[in-house]
């Protein structure tokens, strides 16, 4: 039986981890205070309570397949809590949002492989302990037969692109104004497809990116604009991104993954970035207001 090894327990993770569960040999990777807090209040998707078999960064297991689901923040974390879990044959996903996870995780784990992917699909919903997601979505994922063996066999919906650097930079167009625009204006999905002055505004952020993509090498960018724009359609009205819901949590987001990875590659390039230096000076003075609201409180 496949051996596999998840790391974050959030929106995405527990999706994953329900669907895995009875298909492979699944340990969730937690410290110590995450056990203690989910023996004590489990995990809840769809309304049900999960029982799952948690593991600690100071065990010891040879995993085949290793899926990093954590927020960006938590990526450093991540990687060494998973040391002892990864070895020469082990596979590495992570579902995180951005760009540049892949190379992290590839230079502390060189002996690895580590699989180009994401989630794209109808958004998880998080509060506290409790998660709902409708089921629809599916793991984009750089050709691999092991992987692709194991999905198949346990009933995983994935897709593997002809052009993984294009579809990754597709996706990450994609957050970069559906995220950032719906944490700041507080829309769902619905509010964003039936908004023409959004979507003007979205074509605005594509040119900055697709400037910058150019320069990383990737290809096909001539259909960036009209696919990314055209991926709102596969989201359902009433969803919220993942950054909203941060927002709306009052928690830190992922801007610096978002429009700060942006603005560091335009200085690298020289590339002009105002309209993602607008998002990220916004976000970040919302952030602020939630430090300032706890200190007063």
């Amino acid at each position: 039986m496949v051996k596999v090894v998840l790391i974050g327990l959030g929106a995405v993770g527990l999706t994953y981890a329900t669907k895995l569960r009875s298909k492979c040999d699944l340990k969730i990777l937690v410290d110590e205070s995450r056990l203690a807090r989910f023996l004590k209040n489990k995990p809840i998707f769809n309304g049900i309570e999960q029982d799952f078999e948690y593991i600690l960064p100071s065990d010891k297991l040879d995993a085949d397949l290793v899926i990093i689901t954590t927020k960006s923040q938590g990526l450093n974390s991540a990687i060494s809590m998973i040391k002892n879990f990864v070895s020469s044959k082990t596979r590495i996903i992570s579902l995180i949002n951005g760009i540049s996870s892949e190379e992290i995780i590839m230079n502390s784990f060189p002996q690895a492989k580590v699989l180009k992917s994401y989630f794209i699909g109808h958004s998880a919903v998080r509060e506290n302990n409790f998660v709902t997601q409708d089921g629809v979505g599916e793991i984009v994922i750089e050709q691999d037969d092991f992987i692709e063996k194991f999905f198949e066999q346990a009933k995983i919906n994935y897709s593997t692109p002809k052009d993984i650097d294009y579809a990754m930079w597709l996706k990450y167009t994609f957050n970069l104004f559906s995220n950032q625009v719906s944490a700041i204006l507080n829309l769902n999905f619905g509010e964003l497809k039936q908004n023409d002055n959004f979507k003007a505004f979205a074509k605005k952020i594509v040119n900055e990116v697709k400037q910058i993509a150019e320069k990383k090498g990737i290809k096909n960018l001539d259909k960036l604009e009209e696919e990314s724009i055209k991926s709102l359609d596969r989201m359902c009205d009433d969803g919220k991104t993942s950054m909203l819901q941060d927002i709306l949590s009052k928690n830190k987001t992922e801007v610096d993954i978002f429009a700060g990875e942006i603005i560091r590659l335009g200085k690298e390039f020289n590339i002009s970035t105002p309209y993602n230096q607008i998002l990220y000076d916004l976000i970040k003075i919302k952030e602020e207001s939630f430090e300032h609201s706890i200190h007063t409180c």
